[in-house]
């Protein structure tokens, strides 16, 4: 296992040091976009080169969690190794809501992530648009569509397990994000530009019959109050647009055990899209 230290405040610099954690690689990137450090766990297929082009999935963590959440509360080593995945877990950090602060002083994480985890990613793992997506829960559900939408030519999916698709529906909706995109009020149109669900007619218009090659996977629980509207309704919209997607609404709430299942479909489906 080994830990890479990267500078982005010029070219990489790189520093291998041993570490306990579980992953393949710990890649810490000091980033002026974040003003702090990034951890970012990469998982790779047990034997498998670790510059090699393979299958690769970026899986985002929720609000109020870091870039270990997921290897926490699974086994995220196995789950590459079954599937042949390289599952790569940025931090989103409590509350980044993975997108860029209207105030600049403040955390620009959509920055980053195209400018430098991006690029560090393409050039040291060989990313390829034919075999990589982005999936994630929640918060990082919200993250995941946003930033394929942002790119889809970048990749070959993406998805969201219990997404915030709408973001009117947050807990944040009152107090946090309002103000990470300049506005008071949820409802204005500085927040809502950014709702997923509010950006499929742009990605329609954009890409036209090529969303046919490209898969969305939407996944939420039946018990989970919060977001299973906002997931209905970016289904709904996704079949009157003629998106090709996957909408799955199942037993579940918005809690670990429901994610822990999810995923495992996720990558599947994934997976089949390759076939």
């Amino acid at each position: 296992m080994k830990k890479i230290i990267l500078s982005m405040l010029a070219a990489f610099a790189l520093s291998i040091v041993s570490t306990q954690l579980r992953a393949q690689e710990s890649l810490i990137f000091v980033s002026d976009n974040l003003h702090c450090e990034d951890t970012v766990l990469v998982f790779t297929p047990a034997g498998a080169d670790l510059s090699a082009n393979m299958p690769t999935v970026f899986l985002l963590h929720g609000a109020s969690g870091r870039y270990y959440d997921w290897s926490r509360h699974m086994d995220v080593q196995a789950l590459s190794n079954e599937t042949g995945f390289r599952i790569i877990c940025p931090d989103g950090f409590a509350a980044s809501w993975y997108v860029n602060d209207a105030n600049r002083r403040n955390m620009q994480w959509r920055s980053f992530f195209w400018n430098e985890l991006w690029e560090y990613c393409k050039k040291h793992f060989a990313l390829d648009s034919r075999n990589t997506f982005i999936t994630g829960l929640s918060m990082g559900g919200h993250g995941a569509i946003s930033i394929y939408l942002d790119h889809p030519e970048y990749f070959k999916g993406a998805g969201s397990m219990s997404g915030v698709l709408d973001l009117s529906y947050s807990g944040q909706a009152k107090t946090r994000l309002p103000g990470i995109f300049g506005a008071t009020d949820i409802k204005d149109e500085k927040c809502t530009i950014h709702y997923c669900v509010n950006r499929l007619d742009e990605y329609k218009a954009k890409l036209g019959k090529e969303t046919d090659n490209k898969m969305l996977v939407i996944t939420c629980g039946t018990q989970d109050r919060s977001f299973l509207p906002a997931a209905d309704a970016f289904i709904a919209k996704c079949r009157d647009l003629d998106i090709r997607h996957i909408g799955m609404t199942s037993p579940g709430k918005h809690e670990w055990p429901y994610w822990v299942w999810a995923v495992r479909y996720h990558l599947d489906w994934f997976a089949q899209e390759l076939k």
